[in-house]
């Protein structure tokens, strides 16, 4: 039996450093024994099925590893399979069919996460932005995109994450990981 999962890798191809070429990937993760991968934008979005049986976490080790040996550097990679993708989007607490995509973000997280994490936030103090927590990953709603978030911004401070492999998706990316993965 085989599992599709999407491989989630953090800061590459961003700002004309940390290139992966997406075409290398697919090569690099079919040697890795997986079947079915397509990648998704330049960003950093795969999308693989395997037989094998291992968890999330080792897929991503794996991968992290092989990215590191092939392209010298190192690479944060989470795994996730369609049912947990498909459960984050169902979650969201926010109105994602009435916002455009840039509005609304989803951070995925490497383990969970518990409210204690963001305490030193005062969620008011950024309004309209708002951000809620789940399974493992962060809502953010920000009403004029990532790029211009105060809240995010503060979300993504090192002393929030440590410990954590942390990586961001706009919704439409989200939407399309989950049709992606599916069956």
């Amino acid at each position: 039996m085989t599992t599709t999962y999407a491989a989630l890798l953090r800061g590459i191809n961003v700002g004309g450093s940390r290139k992966v070429p997406m075409a290398a990937l697919r090569t690099l993760m079919e040697g890795l024994g997986h079947d079915g991968v397509r990648t998704y934008l330049q960003s950093g979005q795969a999308v693989f099925s395997t037989g094998r049986h291992g968890d999330e976490d080792d897929l991503a080790r794996e991968l992290t590893r092989a990215i590191e040996k092939q392209f010298g550097f190192t690479v944060d990679v989470i795994v996730r399979d369609h049912a947990y993708l498909r459960a984050v989007a169902d979650a969201c607490p926010f109105p994602a069919a009435d916002l455009e995509a840039k509005q609304l973000h989803v951070t995925y997280f490497s383990a969970p996460v518990d409210a204690g994490r963001f305490a030193a936030i005062d969620p008011a103090a950024f309004l309209p932005e708002e951000f809620r927590l789940g399974d493992r990953a962060l809502y953010l709603y920000a009403p004029e995109g990532l790029g211009r978030s105060r809240l995010g911004e503060q979300l993504s401070r090192p002393r929030a994450l440590k410990g954590l492999i942390a990586t961001t998706r706009n919704w439409n990316t989200v939407a399309k990981l989950v049709e992606m993965t599916g069956p």
